[in-house]
């Protein structure tokens, strides 16, 4: 493959970047010879850069599809080198206030904005004090998907930035202990001391002031957390985060808007939380070399005749209903659409033929993190607060004993519950695979429910000697009638083309030259803690040695 397409438009029709390039020389040329002023020039050469997504027929020099972590990543540091990189986002911008003035609706009043094309919620606790508490909703291009396939939920972030808009920011980093059974293949000694901080600093991971902590009204669920904790021989640590912590003392004093003291987390945080868009993405934008196309889904990826790759993609409305088909040719294409999206669009593209030389391993080696949930009901001397702070800031390390780390979680009601909530990464040694069902025309996980049995045993070796000590016991009413354990889901699906099996040591696609993954699905199933530090330390790591290489 020709590689100088990388740097420059190829003959397939002129690159976004190249045309906004033109038309602003062209407007500079016009307020020279006094047809406009510089400021109308400036004015049309910026809706010029702001003009409509991908068009039909273009030739990019890296496409990156997904707009998470690793994505972002890419994008970024493949512009700081110079190429130019256009991203395509199955979700929406999520730059734009609804009637409420309000980008992102909350947690406890899900509006259309919250699910992705669905019509009635699909909450991760389906239930409160007996109650069923999902509800109708107008069928909408939402921020939260439920994807229900094996017997399993697995919650993903809809929009640009991906997983960064929905998840509660918990920014682990493993004990370095553990990461040889996480990432056999890649060196410890490098992503310690190289990739992990320069992850977090990407980030912008920071950790609670302990002494707020100690006062604040909104932690006091956490406080009672770490009370029982410690109380039966746990380790409490404090856990990094990427929110802003400046900005939720200001909103606990009331001088600010209120965000994460307003329970806002699992449809968006509207003020203080630090998503890719404020980070990665916002740096890689602001190098002028890359665009995004939102509302689009990459439906095919082949061999391009004349080189590089042909790429299908659909554009979509906010009903769901495809508006235009596109065919553009890129150079190269990182997939990066989350653990889910980049195994199946990858477990079709090899069954259906598109790119048929992709090894046996693709699909295979996904799990769900270990994730299990479940809550207590304290005694009434052991209130957890009417208010609580959506971002989690303290966990209980069980892991090396029992196979458990236990997220001390908010349950953000607005009334006092006197409930404790939970959510685990365990170590359980389940992995499922992604095969494609040629009748249907899916593809398909093998996931089965009994294979979250594991996770409940280690996670018992936390809560059941708490309840023990306390003389407390689990809450029956969060996930169904007398259902004690949030069993059915998870938020950190890793794995589906996993790292030096379905692709070499850094990402690079067996049997074809120029495609990569660089997303959670290199990560065979479980991190040990909340995975978004290391899928963005490894997508550092894996994308300084394709430029250093590859371009």
């Amino acid at each position: 493959m020709n590689d100088k397409g990388l740097h420059k438009s190829g003959s397939k029709g002129i690159s976004r970047r190249g045309f906004i390039a033109r038309t602003s020389s062209i407007l500079g040329a016009a307020a020279l010879a006094g047809q406009i002023t510089p400021a109308q020039a400036r004015t049309a050469a910026s809706a010029a850069a702001a003009a409509g997504p991908i068009g039909n027929g273009a030739h990019v020099p890296a496409l990156v599809i997904g707009t998470g972590y690793g994505g972002s990543v890419a994008a970024l540091r493949l512009a700081q080198a110079g190429v130019d990189v256009h991203m395509i986002e199955m979700g929406m911008a999520w730059d734009t206030p609804g009637s409420d003035g309000k980008i992102f609706c909350n947690t406890t009043a899900p509006d259309q904005r919250s699910f992705w094309l669905r019509t009635k919620t699909k909450q991760p606790l389906s239930n409160f004090l007996g109650f069923p508490i999902d509800k109708d909703i107008p069928r909408y291009t939402g921020i939260l998907d439920a994807e229900e396939m094996g017997g399993i939920i697995v919650y993903q972030g809809r929009g640009v930035g991906g997983g960064s808009l929905v998840n509660g920011g918990m920014a682990v980093t493993p004990k370095r202990a553990n990461f040889g059974a996480i990432l056999p293949s890649v060196d410890a000694e490098e992503m310690y001391s190289t990739y992990y901080p320069r992850a977090n600093a990407g980030l912008g991971v920071g950790l609670v002031d302990p002494a707020w902590f100690d006062t604040v009204d909104c932690y006091q669920f956490a406080r009672v957390g770490r009370k029982h904790a410690q109380r039966s021989g746990f380790p409490f640590v404090f856990v990094p985060d990427v929110y802003d912590w400046d900005y939720m003392k200001q909103e606990a004093a009331g001088t600010v808007p209120k965000s994460a003291v307003a329970g806002e987390i699992l449809y968006g945080n509207n003020y203080g939380k630090k998503s890719l868009q404020k980070t990665y993405l916002a740096q890689a934008r602001a190098t002028g070399k890359v665009t995004i196309s939102p509302l689009h889904k990459v439906t095919s990826v082949s061999p391009a005749p004349g080189g590089g790759y042909t790429v299908a993609i659909d554009q979509i409305d906010t009903t769901g209903a495809t508006t235009a088909t596109k065919t553009v040719v890129a150079d190269k294409v990182f997939f990066a659409a989350g653990s889910v999206g980049t195994s199946k669009l990858l477990v079709r593209l090899k069954a259906t033929g598109a790119l048929p030389a992709l090894n046996g391993e693709i699909g295979k080696g996904w799990g769900d993190n270990g994730n299990v949930m479940c809550g207590r009901a304290n005694h009434l001397w052991d209130p957890t607060g009417k208010v609580q702070a959506s971002i989690p800031c303290g966990g209980i390390d069980n892991w090396d004993a029992g196979g458990a780390f236990a997220e001390v979680a908010p349950l953000p009601t607005g009334i006092e519950t006197y409930a404790s909530f939970y959510l685990s990464i365990t170590k359980n040694p389940h992995r499922a695979e992604f095969t494609y069902n040629a009748a249907s025309g899916n593809v398909e996980l093998n996931w089965q429910t009994a294979w979250k049995q594991p996770s409940i045993d280690m996670a018992k070796t936390i809560f059941d000697k708490i309840n023990s000590k306390e003389g407390t016991i689990y809450r029956t009413d969060l996930f169904g009638l007398n259902k004690i354990w949030g069993d059915h889901l998870t938020y950190h699906p890793l794995g589906g083309a996993v790292l030096n099996k379905a692709t070499d040591n850094y990402g690079r696609l067996h049997g074809y030259t120029g495609l990569y993954v660089i997303d959670g699905a290199l990560i065979p199933g479980n991190t040990s803690v909340n995975p978004f530090v290391t899928i963005t330390a490894l997508a550092e790591r894996n994308i300084e040695k394709i430029i250093a290489t590859d371009l």
